[in-house]
């Protein structure tokens, strides 16, 4: 069996005490558990075995995975299944999904997928189908989307961000509450962390989404812990800010096994309040940090 280039480092240490959290009552986990695997969907909370499960459940705020469980990307933190030859788009996603948010009685929902490089598209429609079923069923429920690069497939890099612009354009159209994209790491650090994409093309889609669609806000965020410096992560806020992102998240990075990267350190509670006192000095409108928070954390707020 092969081995993992991280399976030979020993676990870090044990968590401290700031990221050890119940996941919240079995009723608020099992009532969304028991719809999800009836629609058989899936959802970022469950892939992605988030802290903050039960809270949002709670909430009335779920994230919807779309595009299948296979990633085409092979990200170094992520938990989600990774393949280059995915299952066929099921045309039956979105109108389940619908369904979902309508008997769960969601007021936010936040869609995102897994990388789908194998589509024209990259799943772009994804997105605008799903939001359409939802507000045909649901008209007043706000929808997020938090969606990947929608890059590639292109030699010529201007083809290349044309075929960006338009993937994101066709997302766009469908009039979501909020665009999310995630830088996920600092610069120095994304070709380890961030395998297949690159930190000047998710900029430059979080720009180009301020510039198409300037009534939406745009939001991205990093995960702390993975070895870089306060430094670099102030550069992040301060280039995020660059291309006017309006919405911040900053969490501690858990590593999912020891097949993806170790923790390199867990940043204590204290250093996420100086940053995002720091995010909100440098003018970002909404601003999440703290060592449990997440992509979809308090999105509704």
């Amino acid at each position: 069996m092969k081995t993992s280039r991280y399976s030979q480092i020993p676990p870090a240490e044990r968590l401290p005490q700031w990221l050890q959290r119940p996941i919240g009552t079995a009723s608020q986990l099992a009532a969304v558990q028991a719809v999800v695997k009836q629609q058989q969907l899936h959802t970022i909370c469950e892939e992605g075995h988030c802290p903050n499960r039960g809270e949002c459940h709670a909430a009335g705020t779920a994230s919807f995975l779309l595009g299948g469980s296979i990633c085409t990307r092979s990200c170094g933190f992520c938990q989600v299944s990774k393949g280059q030859a995915p299952l066929p788009l099921d045309p039956g996603e979105p109108q389940r999904v619908a369904a979902a948010v309508h008997r769960l009685g969601l007021r936010y929902v936040v869609l995102t997928s897994v990388a789908r490089d194998d589509q024209p598209d990259h799943g772009a429609s994804l997105f605008s189908s799903t939001m359409a079923a939802i507000r045909q069923l649901q008209p007043l429920v706000a929808i997020e989307v938090l969606t990947p690069d929608f890059w590639g497939g292109h030699r010529d890099p201007a083809e290349g961000l044309a075929a960006q612009r338009q993937r994101l354009q066709t997302v766009l159209k469908a009039q979501p509450v909020c665009f999310n994209h995630n830088l996920e790491t600092v610069e120095r650090l994304q070709g380890e962390v961030r395998r297949g994409a690159s930190w000047e093309r998710s900029l430059g889609l979080l720009a180009s989404a301020r510039a198409l669609a300037p009534e939406i806000p745009t939001k991205s965020g990093l995960m702390l812990g993975l070895g870089e410096s306060f430094e670099e992560v102030l550069a992040a806020l301060q280039a995020l800010r660059a291309v006017d992102c309006q919405r911040l998240t900053l969490g501690q990075y858990l590593r999912p096994s020891l097949a993806h990267i170790p923790v390199a350190r867990y940043w204590p509670p204290a250093e996420f309040e100086q940053l995002a006192a720091i995010a909100r000095e440098l003018g970002f409108a909404q601003v999440r940090s703290g060592p449990l928070v997440r992509s979809s954390y308090h999105a509704e707020a």
